[in-house]
């Protein structure tokens, strides 16, 4: 619902809105203008929307655009492209009018008159893939400018390896007070003050207004000092005066640190009848206000028609970039690295990548080593990182206990950016979110590592990037309550559940070192989305020899059949595997015939077709073994199938008396068959 500009002292009051209208109507006052009628029509064409950013904004994102943003609208791909993200993406018609005016294939005022309407690329939000000079999904505060962190140190990190004459872009970002709020801002900005993060800019819309209204009840941060603090370079300026936005930018051009432009701006700037507050109900609610806010701009032509000498200005704006693009591509043609830039920027893995896996798989099967899936998994790192140059990671200050890192890689820091490893620091949100940004940038594939109970902390990142379906490896320890003595807090219960309800995600609960191996093949492969790699504290017994064929693949197989006729079939995951197979071993000495499926990847198994479903479950009664929570297993159990695991919380004990403790045993396994089988 509008709010009277007169209700509070914070809004802008008709005074104030005043001024603005009597500055000088200059070129870039009118090209900010046809942002602002645009957003004028669209909200009120769909009767939704969130008018008060792009209105207030316009100003900035004008001088941004035309001066200083390197892009070509002829190639929204280009990979030495500065990356503009809409943090505050709410706002989403600033961007949509941008990419619109200057130029882009596929956003044209048919898609701006469908904002908000099923299949138009003007979304409600950001959407990636929508229109490809979109760079992020963004909505949920605070998420694009943690994304645009790792777009960062992306750029820093390929710059480092191929040269600046292949990688030497910037990185913009609009943010609001909404994302300055989000606890995730805090962990972004400390990340990348600490690495120095020079191509970094963010422009804080500071209109002290949040979609409740007044900001003030809730918020009196010193965003600068704050900042400042983390090691950014600051300036304050108005944001609604050109010459002030194109001197702090051209100030963040020549910073050595990440800057942070704080751009005072009247929200809805240029339609005194009302003081947008970021609303729901659109912009004015009768087509005479409409009219009157569209005529104080200047415009009495139709609704969406933009006059031509703008059309015109931006349009030349959207081409700026094209001598730069040119440039670029002779300097590619002729750089000793073009083949291997050009294949990490596609996504495809090094041609001998197959060679490394092999011959871990082989070691594996020779040595067959008794370790935990943790372990494991950092001995396919260290196979894995050398002979993958894109492979880029780190942990969020539990280096010792996700074993993410390759032993002896060089870690990242400020002006040394050519390693391979990154220390996150406690900041699993900032962390995830960042890691996205590495994704989407291109040219890397990142993996992060946390206990796995933490995914609660950075799950709404990992949401927002299967959203993009980008490739990102989780490297989650400490899987069940065989972590043993730290307790409940530290030990996962409901976390496999509600993850494997998330679409687009792969979750890998590998049961020894060799379907650990498997489970990050699959991984780094997979092209189409994240992968969640849910690796054990304790150490597992080897099952698997066998190298021929990637049986996690199928998402579950046969581990071990019954010797004749099944009697039930056991189903386990991970760590509990070997209480399985422990089961079965004490089952046949009562000849009571039984096979044992490992299940390390559900959606890979749902994948399948229905007589593989059907061949590996068997008709015989089934047992279900994990310890976790049994929500989804019914799927895979039917109606008068059995599960053994948690039905609460855990406790703090040795893992092996947990185990007992909460009747997750060999013992108790064979107790449910024996009860079944009658």
């Amino acid at each position: 619902m509008a709010v009277a500009a007169e209700s509070s002292p914070n809004y802008p009051t008709l005074a104030i809105q005043a001024g603005i209208l009597a500055r000088p109507v200059t070129p870039e006052r009118r090209m900010a203008d046809a942002i602002r009628a645009l957003v004028i029509d669209a909200t009120e064409q769909a009767k939704s929307g969130h008018p008060g950013l792009p209105m207030g904004m316009a100003d900035v994102a004008t001088a941004l655009w035309t001066r200083f943003h390197k892009f070509d609208a002829a190639d929204p791909r280009w990979p030495d492209r500065d990356r503009f993200i809409l943090s505050a993406g709410h706002g989403s018609l600033l961007l949509y009018a941008l990419i619109h005016l200057t130029g882009h294939a596929g956003m044209s005022v048919d898609d701006i008159r469908g904002f908000r309407t099923l299949h138009s690329p003007a979304a409600g939000h950001p959407e990636y893939g929508a229109h490809p000079a979109i760079e992020a999904t963004t909505g949920p505060l605070g998420q694009g400018l943690a994304t645009a962190v790792g777009m960062a140190i992306a750029e820093r990190n390929m710059a480092a390896r191929f040269g600046k004459s292949l990688v030497d872009h910037r990185t913009w970002v609009i943010a609001s007070d909404g994302d300055m709020m989000q606890g995730i801002s805090h962990e972004a900005a400390a990340l990348a003050g600490h690495l120095a993060l020079s191509k970094l800019t963010v422009m804080y819309d500071d209109n002290q207004v949040s979609i409740d209204g007044d900001a003030a009840p809730t918020y009196s941060d010193d965003v600068l000092k704050r900042f400042s603090a983390c090691g950014w370079a600051t300036k304050q300026v108005d944001g609604h005066d050109p010459n002030q936005i194109n001197a702090a930018l051209s100030f963040a051009v020549r910073s050595k640190k990440p800057t942070l432009i704080a751009c005072s701006t009247i929200i809805g700037a240029d339609a005194p009848a009302k003081a947008v507050i970021n609303g729901v109900d659109g912009l004015s609610s009768t087509p005479r206000e409409v009219a009157e806010a569209k005529g104080r701009l200047g415009w009495h032509g139709l609704p969406f028609d933009t006059p031509g000498d703008l059309l015109d200005r931006w349009q030349a704006a959207g081409t700026r970039g094209a001598t730069s693009r040119r440039s670029w591509l002779k300097r590619l043609a002729r750089h000793h690295q073009r083949g291997e830039f050009e294949r990490v920027m596609a996504g495809r893995l090094p041609d001998n990548w197959h060679e490394a896996v092999a011959e871990l798989k082989q070691d594996i099967a020779d040595g067959r080593p008794n370790r935990a899936s943790r372990t494991s998994s950092q001995a396919c790192l260290e196979t894995l990182v050398p002979a993958t140059p894109e492979l880029l990671g780190g942990s969020a200050g539990l280096t010792g206990s996700n074993l993410a890192p390759v032993r002896g890689m060089a870690s990242i820091s400020a002006g040394n950016y050519g390693g391979r490893h990154i220390h996150f620091g406690i900041r699993e949100h900032g962390m995830a979110a960042a890691a996205a940004g590495m994704a989407l940038h291109g040219g890397i594939i990142p993996y992060i590592g946390t206990l796995f109970v933490f995914s609660d902390y950075l799950r709404p990142a990992l949401r927002l990037c299967a959203i993009m379906r980008q490739r990102v490896v989780y490297v989650l320890t400490h899987d069940s309550i065989g972590l043993g003595e730290d307790g409940p807090t530290h030990q996962p219960i409901e976390h496999l559940a509600s993850l494997r309800a998330m679409p687009n995600l792969h979750v890998f609960r590998p049961a020894d070192a060799m379907e650990t191996a498997e489970c990050w093949e699959l991984a780094v492969r997979r092209s189409d989305g994240p992968s969640l790699l849910v690796l054990s504290r304790q150490e597992l017994p080897a099952w698997r020899t066998d190298i021929t064929e990637n049986r996690s693949a199928r998402g579950g197989y046969v581990l071990a059949e019954a010797d004749g006729a099944r009697q039930a079939t056991l189903i386990a995951t991970g760590s509990e595997v070997p209480i399985a197979m422990a089961a079965r071993e004490k089952l046949a000495g009562d000849n009571i015939a039984v096979a044992v499926v490992s299940l390390p990847c559900w959606e890979l198994f749902a994948q399948q077709d229905a007589a593989y479903r059907a061949q590996v479950l068997g008709g015989a009664p089934r047992v279900g073994i994990e310890a976790a929570s049994g929500f989804g297993w019914d799927q895979w159990l039917g109606p008068d199938g059995t599960f053994i695991g948690m039905t609460g919380f855990g406790a703090s004990a040795g893992y092996e008396d947990l185990y007992t403790h909460f009747g997750i045993t060999p013992e108790a396994v064979i107790a449910a068959v024996i009860r079944r089988l009658g």
